[in-house]
């Protein structure tokens, strides 16, 4: 059976949460052993782990010949407290993809900032929620290197009419976080993907208007937005797309797409790697 390593390095499981058992039993029967970080569930609040603990869980699975791919189940709130503990060189030596969102953000970003190995930004735990199930044989082929339709976006276009260099970015709170840090990409000539969960229009200007002060609208060749579900179903009247436009301009190459977000039948995209749209 294909080993993947499954781990948490943002906040931890709850052990009722039946989806992560739902995940393990569907990857067994298509084939796929699950492997699991000891520091899954919930320990000490929404820790399962020091930060240091939670690293050397991922790197382990860097580490081990027989995992192929690792799968981040988490998110919430406190990826970042890994990094200073990721073997980057590692990383580098064994460039396994990296499957995560939303928190994953900052891993996902530090990985490619460090080592130029890409990683995708999804949450595997859809697989079992999602009533698509499109998405799941999508996934295997994936996995079996038939082909990419899990990452075949619908775009709309907003302004211009094509964009093309190395996506980065993600959920737009948590990309954020890693500004000042050494774990922050290199924005320059890339294509910036921004989606949200949470923030209604004052904590989205507030993001965006980071992004426009650190000079990052002026690097990029273009921006695809995903979806901002808070802000769409509080604000319905302010789309992020217009707030967009309003900080970052009106001649950079600006699209959207509905299947990128935390939306259960959410798709993938793959940061750190070139994109054309």
């Amino acid at each position: 059976m294909k080993k993947v390593g499954i781990v948490c390095c943002s906040n931890a499981q709850r052990r009722e949460d039946q989806a992560v058992q739902q995940l393990e039993d569907r990857l067994k029967k298509a084939g796929i052993l699950p492997v699991f970080s000891e520091f899954i569930y919930q320990r000490d609040s929404v820790f399962g782990g020091t930060g240091q603990e939670r690293a050397q869980a991922l790197m382990s699975f860097y580490e081990n010949e027989e995992i192929e791919e690792i799968f981040d189940i988490s998110g919430g709130d406190i990826a970042n407290e890994v990094l200073p503990f990721l073997d980057f060189s590692l990383i580098r030596k064994h460039p396994k993809r990296f499957w995560g969102y939303s928190d994953l953000t900052v891993v996902l970003n530090s990985i490619y900032a460090k080592t130029g190995v890409s990683g995708v930004l999804y949450q595997v735990k859809n697989l079992v929620r999602c009533q698509d199930e499109n998405r799941f044989s999508e996934f295997l082929r994936i996995l079996s290197g038939e082909d990419q339709s899990l990452f075949e976006l619908s775009c709309e276009w907003i302004q211009g009419e094509k964009m093309e260099g190395i996506a980065v970015g993600g959920n737009i709170r948590c990309l954020l976080k890693l500004a000042g840090t050494p774990f922050w990409p290199d924005m320059r000539e890339k294509i910036l993907v921004l989606e949200a969960l949470s923030g209604r229009t004052p904590q989205i200007v507030t993001y965006l208007n980071q992004l426009l002060q650190m000079g990052v609208f002026r690097q990029i060749k273009g921006i695809l937005l995903g979806t901002f579900t808070q802000l769409e179903q509080e604000d319905p009247s302010v789309s992020a797309a217009a707030l967009v436009q309003k900080y970052a301009g009106y001649e950079i190459p600006l699209a959207q797409t509905r299947d990128i977000g935390h939306g259960y039948d959410a798709k993938g995209i793959v940061i750190g790697k070139k994109i054309s749209i």
